[in-house]
């Protein structure tokens, strides 16, 4: 691209709001993923990985202001791999190329520092995409030290390669409107790296994950694909038509995957489900991205409807590959960004973008369609040896990995508190109206009390409170849980068959002090058969 001077005075108000509001709209894609993955996972791990998911905001922000920016956007060394540090900490940021801060037409008229306010929600997210292939595994501090290096060493040489005008894969003529390879690409091979060098789950390794509430994941899927539409509508830097046909590309391409998937699912697993509708529609999401603002509304129209098909069928690529992919990173945003980068090269239209070329199917042949192979095997092939590095090297000194014991938990052991807390239950009234004798009694410190800890079939919980409270105890709290049992299920959960063997039932946690122990457990045995199991464990009172 030539470029042109422009004073970082002369701006255009429309495109820099355009650009500003973009940028919220990624921004808000972040906590969109937190909960779109938290929902996902066992309810004793969703802060964790709400967690997981937002430290990027803190620590990415950092990163990209001291070293990241200029590494993706600053002076290019004259290989087109790497950037100097000339703008770091925004250093000499008034001195930034105008208008050439991306691949776009030579007109932009932005401030520098919106540009970078935009490409920063970018590397926040990037990262955070992997978390959900190594869902219950990761050690907190080990992963804030992986995403700091990895913005930085990895995240930031890519978006050179193929956003700065002097990058390599940009010269050589790879597209890439909105992060097919710089972000799922390049989050694909992250995921992969960290799967090998972290291994399987040990707590039930081989089982699908069953969400713990549906209605987060759908929260989180609509704030994602509200968030798209600046993901993929902002990349041209300008309010203009191109920006309109990548907006429309994005909604028409998320929802026909949508009803693919829905299609797919029914055909082969008998249902289709709202988990289903959503991952279809972030998969064809994920697929549009690099092609979003290169190509027409049919031509997104047909990447969507392939883009369900084709991320679908990935969700066999975990058993293929024997990774322990909790949340099918790989089917979703891996083979989404690089299907998705393929399209380019077949349905890329410069009539849609000036800066963009013809694909196989407008006449440009093969030629557009091998420089995106090209960049994708350079992309993954570097994410993925530079993520196995990083990552064997912080599990071998600090430790990115939790135990086994830790994984069943992880809420509890990392963050001292769980995302439901379950109050107690108000005991019921007594059937003649009198008062209940057995209400709650104060602690009294200094004296050694027992946790009694009892498994009671649903059936049988109904009144256990009150029964304990009258034998003694000083508290009760009851929360559902699931079990082990010997009969067993078959479910579909995203296309794989799962013999989930659980049902449900109550916990009793109850404090009680020794002079009263007996009659509490009398109290629950004589519950017969609906008490399955009960554990007796000293403590002392504060």
């Amino acid at each position: 691209m030539t470029s042109t001077t422009l004073s970082q005075d002369v701006i255009n108000s429309g495109d820099t709001a355009w650009v500003l509001v973009c940028a919220a709209l990624v921004l808000f894609m972040t906590p969109g993923l937190a909960f779109f993955y938290a929902g996902m996972v066992s309810k004793r791990n969703t802060l964790v990985m709400l967690q997981q998911n937002l430290i990027g905001l803190g620590i990415i922000s950092l990163t990209w202001f001291a070293f990241g920016y200029s590494i993706a956007f600053g002076n290019d060394r004259g290989n087109g791999v790497i950037a100097d540090l000339g703008f770091v900490a925004l250093t000499n940021i008034d001195d930034a190329p105008k208008p050439d801060l991306h691949v776009v037409t030579e007109t932009v008229a932005i401030p520098t520092l919106a540009f970078f306010a935009y490409q920063l929600m970018f590397a926040i997210i990037t990262p955070a995409l992997a978390t959900g292939a190594v869902a219950n595994r990761l050690k907190a501090f080990g992963w804030a030290v992986f995403i700091a290096i990895w913005s930085v060493i990895v995240y930031a040489p890519v978006a050179h390669w193929l956003w700065a005008p002097a990058g390599w894969l940009t010269k050589m003529g790879a597209q890439d409107w909105a992060g097919g390879m710089v972000v799922h690409a390049s989050a694909g091979a992250a995921a992969l790296g960290l799967l090998i060098v972290l291994g399987r789950r040990k707590v039930r390794p081989n089982r699908a994950p069953l969400p713990h509430s549906v209605p987060l994941v759908i929260v989180g899927a609509g704030i994602l694909w509200f968030g798209w539409f600046g993901f993929n509508a902002g990349d041209g830097l300008q309010a203009n038509g191109v920006a309109a046909q990548a907006l429309v590309n994005t909604q028409l391409a998320g929802a026909t995957a949508m009803l693919v998937w829905l299609v797919f699912e029914r055909y082969r697993e008998g249902h289709s489900t709202v988990l289903g509708a959503v991952t279809g529609a972030v998969a064809g999401l994920a697929t549009i991205t690099p092609a979003a603002g290169y190509v027409s509304s049919w031509a997104a129209v047909v990447i969507g409807a392939l883009a369900g098909v084709v991320c679908y069928l990935a969700l066999g690529l975990k058993r293929l590959l024997h990774v322990d992919d909790a949340l099918d990173v790989l089917a979703v945003h891996f083979v989404g960004g690089v299907f998705g980068t393929l399209c380019v090269g077949f349905f890329g239209e410069e009539a849609i973008n000036s800066i963009g070329r013809d694909g196989l199917f407008h006449g440009g042949g093969l030629t557009l369609l091998g420089y995106q192979v090209v960049a994708l095997a350079s992309v993954i092939a570097y994410a993925l040896v530079l993520t196995l590095v990083i990552a064997f090297a912080i599990e071998k000194t600090i430790g990115l990995r939790v135990s086994a014991e830790e994984e069943e938990h992880l809420d509890l052991s990392q963050q001292g508190m769980s995302a439901y807390q379950e109050g107690p239950t108000p005991p019921d009234p007594a059937a003649d109206g009198a008062t209940v004798s057995g209400a709650p009694k104060p602690l009294e410190p200094g004296n050694t009390l027992y946790l009694v800890t009892a498994v009671l079939d649903s059936a049988g919980a109904a009144g256990v409170e009150r029964e304990v409270l009258a034998a003694g105890a000083r508290r009760a709290m009851l929360s559902e849980v699931s079990v082990t049992t010997a009969s067993s299920v078959d479910q579909m959960v995203r296309g794989q068959k799962r013999t989930v063997d659980v049902t449900p039932r109550v916990r009793a946690e109850i404090l009680t002090p020794a002079e009263s122990l007996t009659n509490v457990r009398s109290a629950l045995s004589a519950l017969g058969d609906d008490l399955v199991e009960m554990t007796v464990v000293p403590v002392e009172s504060g």
